[in-house]
């Protein structure tokens, strides 16, 4: 507590820059300010007694701080529960200082006191952020004082803060996630997320509804000789034409490089599926101008029609996709309806997942290791086992091109388990050879976690291995933890039971609360590389990162920062206390015999370090 008024944060009368930020359905909206954030506190005036205060403090446990104005409801100070509450447990602090006005104690050399933070109503949340930065994550516990040209509007606290700027980063996390970037169209994850629903909603009306699959003809052939910029224009005023031949309340959708989708619901006849096909195919027949070209990008469709095509959801996109290929056989820059004993067309998909199948009860599987080193010592602290496809012909298949693959088709449960069975491996022949006696932290999918028994399969694998559970940790994202929440709490605390440790991947992406995070037997949390990206010169990424860096301190759970590429984001970490870090700024995932050489350094001092 101060005796002087500290400058506000925004000077009143001053118009701060007007922010804004996406919300979920890809739409920009006013960022919000302090006003969002306001709770009317009654405050204390600067005579009240000290003894008086910590009454209302006894009474009222849930207050962490509470305001001090003057005459004229200027504030000049917040007094901390916590600090007060300490100082008069003291002997004869009651005594001498019960009856003395509250604005005494700032003079009073052993009670701790410090200005407090306050701001404008129409400060936004972000300069709010960065200010609780520069003046101490102290503010995110005993909160910050509000007001108006001056004047004591109330009080706001740093958990609601972090909720408001939290769930603003997960709305645009939610974007990237669901739409488009180059086009701002909903993506493929988005549609499907629509189609689901939109067969229900037929299901109930007695009604239809239609895919159409779009392909743009030789589209490789404007990017390899005009190059990606023109490309990207084309796709642009692609979309326009898409938008414009559907209907208003078709969804248009992108599903990657020149394919689109457009979703048609609460249809009567198939006869409005053929009236949009032809509208699009007659829309693209007009040249497009970009940067002094004047082009020609033909398309072909294709559609299917639920139900009358298929009553599952999944294969109806196939079926579009099958007739659109059936489109290109006949002359592109056409349309065709799904047919029955039309080949499903789909070369590269089918191979893949045929090929990944053989992979994983054949030898082209690998994992490779990346170390999660002490930020302060740079001592290795452990490793997360990663996997590689080793294709005979495609080389080193990348996880992003194949995981999301092994999810659609199931195969994500088998190619887990080869996971884990390998890593348990790999750590044996590690502790057989004297070398690496760090944790192994190995991913699990929520279907896998789900599986009948999988705490079971787990404890057989660690006895068949003969590894020392402690050594082990399991990796779960926060949406596993948000359906069938007792089922998955039984199976979470049968792992710790056999002592193996769990952690959050990602934490912070997701929408788990607080309470479930205290429910759940987890030892530590990973903060997502989304967090961790430019988080010197970006301040939402960095109070969040101090969030999650005092949450888990306060719940008692480990911490590590994924994502840390540079210096700069290293540092900033450090100096917030994380304790741990992954990422290329100390190296990139390793085969197994590479990452021991990579350490360089005695069994002995790696025990030291363990």
């Amino acid at each position: 507590m101060s005796s002087h008024l500290p400058e506000p944060a925004v000077a009143s009368g001053e118009s701060p820059q007007r922010q804004f930020v996406f919300i979920s359905d890809g739409r920009l909206q006013e960022a919000p300010t302090v006003r969002h954030l306001l709770n009317f506190l009654s405050p204390l005036r600067a005579e009240t007694p000290c003894q008086k205060v910590l009454e209302r403090f006894l009474a009222q446990p849930d207050l962490y701080a509470l305001p001090v104005i003057d005459k004229e409801s200027r504030p000049i100070g917040l007094v901390d529960r916590r600090s007060f509450i300490e100082f008069f447990s003291k002997q004869y602090s009651r005594e001498i200082f019960g009856r003395r006005a509250i604005v005494e104690l700032d003079s009073y050399d052993e009670y701790e006191s410090a200005n407090p933070l306050i701001v404008e109503d129409s400060c936004s949340v972000e300069d709010v952020a960065q200010m609780i930065i520069d003046a101490g994550m102290q503010h995110m516990v005993t909160g910050f004082i509000v007001v108006s040209g001056g004047n004591y509007l109330g009080v706001a606290n740093g958990h609601d803060l972090l909720n408001i700027i939290t769930q603003r980063k997960q709305a645009e996390l939610h974007y990237l996630a669901h739409y488009d970037h180059l086009t701002g169209l909903p993506n493929r994850m988005l549609l499907a997320d629509r189609l689901e629903r939109a067969c229900r909603d037929a299901e109930r009306k007695n009604s239809l509804v239609a895919v159409l699959f779009i392909d743009i003809d030789r589209f490789k052939q404007i990017n390899d000789s005009l190059g990606h910029s023109v490309g990207d224009a084309v796709l642009r005023k692609v979309v326009e034409r898409l938008k414009l031949s559907a209907r208003r309340a078709d969804t248009v959708a992108r599903l990657g490089g020149d394919e689109f989708v457009i979703l048609m619901e609460s249809l009567d006849d198939q006869a409005d599926v053929d009236l949009v096909a032809q509208r699009v195919v007659e829309a693209m027949r007009a040249p497009i101008e970009v940067f002094g070209h004047s082009l020609v990008a033909t398309v072909s469709v294709g559609s299917s029609l639920y139900p009358a095509d298929d009553t599952e959801i999944s294969p109806l996109l196939a079926k579009a996709d099958a007739a659109m290929y059936e489109a290109k056989a006949r002359g592109r820059n056409g349309f065709r309806r799904y047919a029955a004993g039309t080949a499903m067309y789909n070369p590269a998909r089918i191979a893949l997942e045929n090929d990944l199948r053989k992979a994983i009860d054949g030898d082209e599987l690998v994992l490779f290791f990346q170390p999660q080193v002490d930020l302060v010592t740079q001592e290795i602290r452990g490793v997360e086992a990663l996997v590689r496809w080793r294709h005979p012909q495609r080389g080193l298949v990348p996880p992003i091109h194949f995981i999301p693959v092994a999810e659609e088709s199931g195969l994500i449960v088998p190619l887990g388990n080869w996971v884990l069975c390998a890593a348990l491996h790999q750590l044996r022949q590690w502790q057989m050879q004297e070398r690496l006696p760090v944790r192994v932290s190995i991913n699990i999918s929520a279907l896998q976690l789900r599986q009948g028994g999988f705490a079971r399969y787990l404890a057989e694998q660690i006895e068949a291995y003969a590894i020392d559970p402690c050594l082990i940790e399991l990796e779960l994202t926060e949406s596993v933890l948000m359906h069938n929440v007792e089922g998955v709490l039984q199976t979470l605390h049968e792992i710790k039971a056999l002592g193996v440790s769990l952690a959050i991947d990602d934490f912070g992406t997701g929408f788990s609360s607080l309470s479930y995070l205290r429910r759940f037997p987890i030892d530590r949390l990973k903060i997502d590389q989304s967090f961790v990206r430019d988080i010197e010169r970006t301040p939402t990424n960095e109070s969040i990162a101090r969030a999650i860096v005092a949450l888990a301190n306060s719940l008692s759970l480990d911490i590590v920062a994924e994502g840390i590429e540079t210096p700069a984001e290293k540092s900033v970490l450090e100096h917030m206390r994380c304790s741990e870090g992954q990422g290329y700024l100390f190296a990139k995932p390793l085969p197994a015999e590479e990452i021991v050489n990579w350490l360089g350094v005695s069994r002995k001092e790696l025990l030291l370090s363990y």
